[in-house]
């Protein structure tokens, strides 16, 4: 069984994109919809391609990435394409990623965290019925 998401045969479709000469309407008719967009001095679009297939019996059936492909495209404020950066499985390994971690400032001491919780436990209790029932069922 293979699970698929995003644009199939990305890593061909990009082949017909040629940078600073397709535009927009030109990217949408090969590729279609982003599946995401960002917005810094240019347009960001970005397309994925991702393919998972069950493992065999021995591994209990986990689903195992078969393809995993990126494309990053650039458009400048005209609608040309300016930058093209496309990444498959094997190239997001090499990426390196940060090995610094944040702190985690709210511990389970903290005001905030207790203040949280209390707000979580209304929600999920707003009329503190199950309190009661617990007090009832522990005075039997």
């Amino acid at each position: 069984m293979i699970d698929h998401h995003g644009v199939p045969f990305l890593e061909k479709k990009q082949l017909l994109l040629i940078v600073n000469k397709s535009n927009k309407n030109d990217i949408k008719k090969t590729l279609g919809i982003p599946s995401t967009k960002s917005k810094f001095n240019n347009d960001i679009w970005i397309y994925i391609e991702r393919k998972q297939s069950q493992s065999k019996l021995k591994e209990l059936g986990k689903m195992k990435i078969v393809k995993n492909d990126v494309l990053i495209l650039e458009i400048d404020k005209y609608g040309i394409l300016k930058k093209k950066e496309f990444f498959n499985k094997d190239d997001m390994k090499k990426i390196k990623f940060a090995k610094n971690n944040t702190e985690d400032k709210f511990g389970k001491n903290s005001f905030i965290y207790e203040f949280l919780s209390s707000m979580r436990q209304k929600m999920n209790d707003p009329l503190g019925q199950r309190a009661k029932k617990r007090k009832d069922i522990s005075q039997r």
